[in-house]
């Protein structure tokens, strides 16, 4: 049983790991990558559907995203879908594919970009907080209820907080890496 409470606790904090990852993945820097569109949704037959479903985006270049829908009448949709979104980018519709052109990032841009990023990175670590706070209630329930004694709620205690530490030490090395890539020129 505490065992369980413990793994729970693991396989929760790597769920927010891999949050993590795909909301730094969304985070414009100044090189074109196609999981930049992920959250962009296209108005599709009457339904919100992400780019990736109606269209392949590849990046043939480093600052170039080009957009190939399978429908062609979805030009006109997939433009104005990434016109509003908020990634202030420009589509440019030649009538076959939708080219992005992503433009060095200024410096005031830059230090925005990063304070997202750090936004971002403390509301996964106090995430990862409250899956800490939730396990540490159950244990003390079940040392309430009989089940742990106070030693084995004191020692899941330090095993939840160590798992706790390693889980922010990683969020906290990931947006260090992404701050360094969002800097670079």
């Amino acid at each position: 049983m505490p065992e369980k409470l413990v793994r729970d606790a693991e396989e929760k904090m790597k769920k927010a790991i891999e949050a993590t990852q795909r909301d730094f993945a969304t985070v414009r820097t100044g090189r074109a990558s196609p999981t930049v569109l992920e959250r962009v949704m296209v108005d599709y037959f009457g339904a919100p559907t992400p780019i990736n479903q109606i269209a392949s985006v590849s990046a043939p270049e480093p600052r170039q995203l080009v957009i190939a829908p399978w429908d062609k009448n979805m030009l006109g949709p997939l433009e104005k879908a990434i016109q509003k979104s908020d990634l202030n980018l420009t589509p440019t519709n030649d009538g076959q594919v939708i080219r992005i052109n992503f433009p060095p990032l200024n410096e005031e841009r830059r230090k925005e970009m990063t304070r997202l990023v750090h936004k971002k990175a403390e509301e996964h670590k106090v995430a990862l907080r409250n899956i800490r706070r939730d396990t540490n209630e159950e244990v003390q329930k079940q040392k309430k209820a009989g089940n742990f004694s106070e030693d084995e709620a004191k020692r899941l205690g330090d095993q939840i907080q160590k798992l706790t530490d390693r889980y922010v030490d990683q969020v906290e090395r990931m947006r260090a890496a992404k701050d360094e890539e969002i800097m670079e020129v």
